[in-house]
């Protein structure tokens, strides 16, 4: 037996020796169709085919336009697949917009007209002549009263040198985190809650206002339900 066990010792090696030296060369191949870790949006830094966007002080990394994967990124901060105007197929992710094109998943401008029920994990808003606008990646998203859901919409003129992230003063609550969380995490939180209290309470307080619809009692519910998932986050709400 300790002979047998011996002579299989030089094989071993020999085979783990190939093994090791393949492995560069399978991972130098590998890794330009790797799927993005993250989409954009929640990417916590500067990385291959990346760009900052700082529109709006946004500064969040995305992908440049043009950069294929095989497949888009799954997981949370994704709204799954949508069929643009134009017949093409759409992922979205993160912010993050994919079109499939030749056999692959290319980093593509949002389709205008698109409907989606969420806006992206990180967005900012943009006041323009008293309407709020949805922003990520170059991409602006309106909410469409009519339709119950965000619309991927054209920017207006004006708004890329004079929209302001100054809403009306004097609304929404005021939020403390209670836990030291960074600024990055209370945007992420804010905007997770403030989806899930739009879809409970079906009201947004921003479309709202633009839109000159006053109804105390679903704000009253959307704040309720805001500032219950905060609470439940870490967060003093008042």
């Amino acid at each position: 037996m300790t002979h047998q066990s011996g002579s299989r010792g030089p094989v071993a090696a020999v085979l783990m020796m190939l093994i090791l030296a393949c492995v560069p060369a399978w991972a130098q191949h590998a890794s330009p169709h790797a799927s993005p870790p993250h989409g954009g949006g929640a990417t916590p830094g500067a990385g291959a085919h990346q760009h900052l966007d700082g529109r709006f002080a946004h500064n969040q990394y995305y992908y440049n336009r043009g950069y294929t994967v095989h497949q888009p990124p799954s997981g949370a901060g994704s709204l799954g697949e949508f069929r643009g105007r134009d017949g093409g197929r759409y992922w979205l992710h993160g912010g993050q917009w994919y079109r499939w094109n030749h056999g692959g998943w290319v980093i593509w401008g949002a389709p205008i007209g698109l409907f989606i029920p969420f806006l992206p994990f990180y967005f900012t808003t943009v006041w323009w002549d008293g309407i709020p606008y949805y922003y990520a990646d170059d991409t602006y998203y309106q909410w469409n009263a009519a339709q119950h859901e965000y619309e991927v919409v054209t920017p207006p003129d004006g708004i890329e040198s004079g929209g302001s992230t100054e809403g009306p003063s004097g609304t929404g609550p005021i939020i403390y985190p209670k836990n030291g969380q960074s600024a990055q995490q209370q945007d992420k939180d804010r905007s997770e809650c403030h989806q899930w209290a739009v879809g409970q309470s079906h009201f947004d307080p921003s479309a709202a206002a633009a839109h000159g619809a006053a109804d105390a009692g679903k704000r009253n519910d959307y704040y309720r339900a805001l500032a219950a998932c905060l609470e439940g986050r870490g967060y003093t709400v008042k």
